[in-house]
């Protein structure tokens, strides 16, 4: 078995709770739309927010330097699936309250 195979994990979206593959090499608005799972979304560069939905449980990560995200709301768990990867299983909540 090769060493370089991309890990995969899942994407559970809430409150609805679908579930999806996700595969470490590919964002989470990718795997959404991959699915047919209605996520929001606009510019696809971590700009707009249209996607923005909140991490309830796992491991994400960003390849560019700067999500539009404030810090505060990063602190409170928001992310940007249009440019986020994932590290682990997780689980984001589309809910805005």
């Amino acid at each position: 078995m090769s060493g370089d195979a991309t890990p995969a994990f899942r994407l559970r979206v809430l409150p609805a709770g679908d579930e999806v593959p996700a595969p470490a090499d590919r964002t989470l608005l990718q795997s959404a739309q991959a699915a047919m799972l209605p996520l929001r979304s606009s510019c696809r560069n971590g700009t707009c927010r249209t996607c923005m939905c909140r991490l309830i449980e796992g491991r994400i990560h960003y390849r560019i330097e700067w999500p539009g995200l404030l810090a505060e709301e990063q602190r409170e768990g928001w992310i940007l699936p249009c440019v986020a990867y994932p590290d682990s299983d997780v689980a984001i909540t589309l809910a805005r309250d």
